[in-house]
């Protein structure tokens, strides 16, 4: 028999979860999240989506380099 851990207990209750993340949060010292009003202010005032495909503009893919070190992990690594 194996033991798979769980995050909460079974018998948890929502707002234990809730509790949980926000003391997390917290003690992570991340920024507030905004209110409903600030989002829906945010999105009033974001351009509308362009519907039409012509106006579409391509976005080149971002170039990746493999350094020297990085293929010498990756053999080290792809060994086992």
């Amino acid at each position: 028999m194996t033991y798979q851990r769980r995050a909460y207990d079974d018998l948890s209750s929502t707002r234990e979860m809730y509790d949980d993340c926000t003391a997390a949060g917290s003690a992570l010292h991340l920024p507030p999240l905004p209110s409903r009003a600030e989002l829906l202010a945010e999105l009033a005032v974001r351009p509308a989506p362009r519907l039409r495909y012509d106006e579409h503009h391509e976005t080149p893919k971002p170039q990746i380099t493999v350094t020297e070190a990085a293929r010498r992990l990756a053999v080290v690594f792809d060994r086992d």
